[in-house]
């Protein structure tokens, strides 16, 4: 007998590690995803690919754009298009936020994580401000400092 999932279980699908990366991450909201059938059982199977994606704002709503959606391997004729534009469900104070952020302060929205939360798709989007090559290096070296220093301590254990 299995036990069943805590109500507000999360189950990772995908992670946008490139965008920690790339991008000072600032806020992050959560959101809905409209999507369609397929789309969602090819979400069970993992097959995103969330690294060149970004979310843009227009004429009141927020849509997710150049988020690489597999076609589902037991799709038939109906399945749906890996790369079209999907809908983000978010109040309008959100919505007014992130395109106030992006407007005046010149910042993008990233998607960072996609997960299953209580059945449903949710998506975490972060208002992010981009990166100099100078800061991707300072990055990658402290991300080399502590692991030399893991390694360093794990060795003296």
């Amino acid at each position: 007998m299995t036990t069943p999932a805590a109500p507000d279980a999360i189950k990772l699908i995908a992670s946008n590690r490139e965008a920690f990366f790339d991008y000072f991450i600032l806020d992050t909201y959560e959101a809905g995803l409209a999507l369609v059938g397929t789309e969602v059982k090819a979400l069970r199977e993992g097959r995103i690919n969330l690294k060149d994606a970004y979310v843009a704002i227009r004429d009141g709503e927020a849509w997710l754009l150049d988020a690489h959606i597999s076609p589902y391997s037991h799709g038939n004729r109906y399945n749906h298009e890996p790369r079209r534009t999907r809908r983000l469900l978010l109040h309008k104070r959100e919505i007014a936020k992130l395109a106030a952020a992006t407007q005046e302060r010149g910042l993008t929205v990233v998607p960072t994580k996609l997960y299953f939360k209580r059945g449903r798709v949710k998506v975490e989007i972060a208002t992010a401000k981009g990166k100099k090559s100078y800061d991707k290096r300072e990055t990658e070296r402290r991300r080399d400092i502590e692991r030399e220093t893991r390694a360093a301590l794990k060795a003296r254990a």
